[in-house]
C-alpha cells in the first residue's frame, strides 16, 4: 500500500509537472497568435485576457499528449532509478506496478472531465464573445428553446432578428425562417418570411421568400412581394454560428444531456452533441490508455539500450490513436458509425494493445 502510494504521488507530481511546462509554452505562444491577429483592436491588457480565456480550451486538447509524455517521464526515472528492478524483486509483478499510475490517471481523467470541462466551456464562450465584440464592434445574440433557434445580428444600420423552426447540423442552413429588420431609430422597417436561409460570406441566402416592407406607412400585406431568392447582408461568420449552435464543447458536460433534450425538442440535430457526451465520459479511460501506451515501451531497465527509440516510438503510437479517435468522432457525427462505438472503441483499444504489448515484452 505504502508502494501503491509512493507511485501514485510521484506522477501526479510529473503530471502537474508536464501540465505546467505546456501552460507555459502554449500561453506564450497563444498570446503573440492572439496579438498577431487583434493588432490594433484592443491593447496588450485586453489581448492576455483573450490568451487566458482561450488557454484552458487549448490545453483540454493536449491531454492526451500530456498523459503520455507525463507516463514516459514517469517510467523512465524509475527504470533510472532501478526503483522497478526493486519492485520486480519484491514479488510485484508488472500489472501489480501500473495499479498507482492507471489509478492515479483515472483520477485526473475525471477531475479533467468533471471540473476541467464546465471551466473549459465557460471561458470558451466569454472567449467568443469578447473576440466577436474586440472584431466586429458588437456581438451577436444566440438562443435556442422550445421555439426554435433566436438570433439577432446588428451593424452600425440597424438591427436583424432571425427566428427558425430548425436548422442543419451546424447551424448554417436555417429552415422555415422569419426575420424581421430593424433600422437606425429603433423600429421595424421589414418583415421577411423564407423557406430556407443559408448563410454565406458576408450575407444570409433567402430561398421562397416574402416581403413585408413596414416603414413606409402602408398595410404591409398590400406590398407583400413574393421572390424566389432575397439576400439579407449580415456580419456572422460561419465560424460563429459554428461555435454557437453546432460546437458542444462550448456547453458544460453537465448541461449537455439537458441541451440535447432542448435541441431535439425544438427539431433541431442533437447527434454531435450527443456524440461529445460519450467522448467526453470515455476521455479519463483514453488517458489511461496513453498511459499505459508509455509504460509499454519503457517499463524495462535502461541498460537494455534503444530508449531513445523507444520514445520516439511509443511517440508516435500515441499521435497515431489520438488521430485514430478524432477519426472515429468524426464518423460518428456524421452517422457511419453508431454513436457508442465511436466513442468507446478507440480508448479500449488503446488499453487493449497497450496490454497486448505489455504482455509480449513481458514474455519476451
Amino acid at each position: 500500500m505504502i508502494l501503491h502510494r509512493y507511485f501514485a504521488n510521484r506522477f501526479l507530481v510529473i503530471f502537474l509537472s508536464v501540465t505546467a511546462i505546456f501552460t507555459l509554452f502554449i500561453g506564450l505562444i497563444a498570446y503573440v497568435e492572439q496579438l498577431r491577429q487583434v493588432g490594433a483592436r484592443a491593447d496588450a491588457t485586453q489581448v492576455a485576457i483573450l490568451t487566458l480565456l482561450n488557454l484552458p480550451a487549448e490545453l483540454y486538447q493536449i491531454f492526451p499528449l500530456i498523459a503520455i509524455l507525463a507516463s514516459l517521464w514517469f517510467f523512465l526515472s524509475l527504470a533510472r532509478s532501478s526503483e522497478l528492478v526493486i519492485s520486480r524483486a519484491a514479488g510485484r509483478s508488472i500489472f501489480q506496478t501500473l495499479i498507482a499510475p492507471v489509478a492515479a490517471m483515472l483520477f485526473v481523467g475525471s477531475v479533467i472531465v468533471g471540473l476541467g470541462n464546465p471551466i473549459v466551456a465557460s471561458t470558451k464562450k466569454q472567449y467568443v464573445e469578447l473576440r466577436e465584440t474586440y472584431f466586429d464592434g458588437r456581438g451577436a445574440n444566440f438562443s435556442i428553446g422550445s421555439e426554435g433557434l433566436w438570433l439577432r445580428q446588428g451593424d452600425d444600420l440597424g438591427q436583424t432578428v432571425i427566428r427558425a423552426a430548425r436548422s442543419n447540423l451546424d447551424g448554417t442552413v436555417l429552415f422555415d425562417v422569419t426575420l424581421i429588420s430593424y433600422g437606425e431609430t429603433g423600429g421595424p422597417n421589414m418583415q421577411i418570411k423564407a423557406d430556407t436561409a443559408r448563410l454565406e460570406t458576408g450575407r444570409w441566402v433567402l430561398r421562397n421568400v416574402t416581403v413585408w416592407p413596414i416603414s413606409s406607412g402602408e398595410n404591409p400585406q398590400n406590398l407583400a412581394q413574393n421572390v424566389r431568392q432575397f439576400e439579407v447582408p449580415s456580419n456572422l461568420t460561419l465560424e460563429q454560428i459554428r461555435d454557437r449552435i453546432g460546437n458542444p464543447s462550448s456547453i458544460s458536460i453537465w448541461d449537455l444531456p439537458a441541451y440535447i433534450s432542448q435541441l431535439e425538442s425544438a427539431g433541431f440535430s442533437a447527434h454531435r452533441h450527443s456524440v461529445w457526451l460519450h467522448m467526453e465520459i470515455a476521455r479519463p479511460l483514453f488517458l489511461v490508455g496513453m498511459l499505459l501506451i508509455g509504460a509499454s515501451f519503457t517499463m524495462r531497465h535502461v541498460r537494455f539500450g534503444g530508449t531513445g527509440q523507444a520514445l520516439i516510438v511509443s511517440v508516435i503510437f500515441g499521435f497515431g490513436l489520438y488521430y485514430v479517435r478524432n477519426f472515429a468522432q468524426i464518423l460518428g457525427e456524421t452517422g457511419q458509425i453508431p454513436i457508442l462505438f465511436a466513442a468507446y472503441a478507440p480508448p479500449l483499444a488503446t488499453i487493449l494493445l497497450a496490454m497486448g504489448i505489455i504482455l509480449h515484452m513481458e514474455d519476451g
